[in-house]
């Protein structure tokens, strides 16, 4: 158990609150919230770069404070490879599953505006413009790239884990949202679909 809560803290870009963690896997709150201190212990005894530290009530994997200088030049190199934001997941998510796919059409499944996710995510080198589509107006096409396949460790778009059949994203936008998010990762498939539109 201690092995997964500790994935689990790699993964999240957010404080995880141990009570979550409980409530996910059906543990009893009380020890999940001990295997998270032994965490902390373990990385304080360890010594590295890496903390388990609690942050904003929950807790997060965190990187030594007198490293900050150097790891704000990495993120802020031109092939650097942070973490992607939920937001740009979801938008990255929806390119590779519906491509070619316009803005339009990714604003319909989102429900927000995505032109600064998009500029994000082609800097970053994750999509591509891949033509225009052929109606009034001529939208720019977008794609994923090669290097979208190597952040998340595909070897082929064949790779990407399968959707349920959705229909077409002008009527089920939440639905066909929700399966990706599950996809990817960035919820829990419980059945149930709520508002996952998020914001920008």
């Amino acid at each position: 158990m201690k092995d997964l809560i500790e994935a689990c803290l790699f993964v999240s870009t957010d404080p995880v609150m141990s009570e979550d963690l409980a409530r996910i896997f059906d543990a009893e709150p009380m020890e999940v919230d001990m295997l998270c201190n032994t965490l902390v212990d373990e990385y304080e005894d360890r010594g590295g770069s890496i903390r388990v530290a609690r942050v904003a009530g929950g807790f997060q994997m965190v990187t030594r404070l007198d490293l900050s200088e150097g790891i704000a030049k990495f993120l802020a190199g031109p092939n650097s490879r942070a973490r992607l934001s939920k937001p740009a997941l979801e938008t990255v998510a929806i390119v590779a599953y519906r491509q070619p796919v316009t803005t339009a059409e990714i604003e319909a499944i989102r429900g927000v505006s995505v032109d600064g996710v998009l500029r994000t995510l082609i800097d970053r080198k994750l999509i591509k413009e891949a033509g225009r589509k052929q109606v009034p107006g001529r939208p720019i096409l977008y794609a994923t790239t090669p290097d979208f396949l190597q952040y998340f460790g595909l070897n082929a778009l064949d790779d990407l884990p399968l959707l349920d059949d959705v229909a077409p994203i002008e009527v089920e936008r939440e639905h066909v949202l929700h399966e990706v998010e599950v996809a990817v990762g960035l919820i829990e498939d419980t059945g149930e679909e709520g508002d996952t539109a998020g914001s920008e």
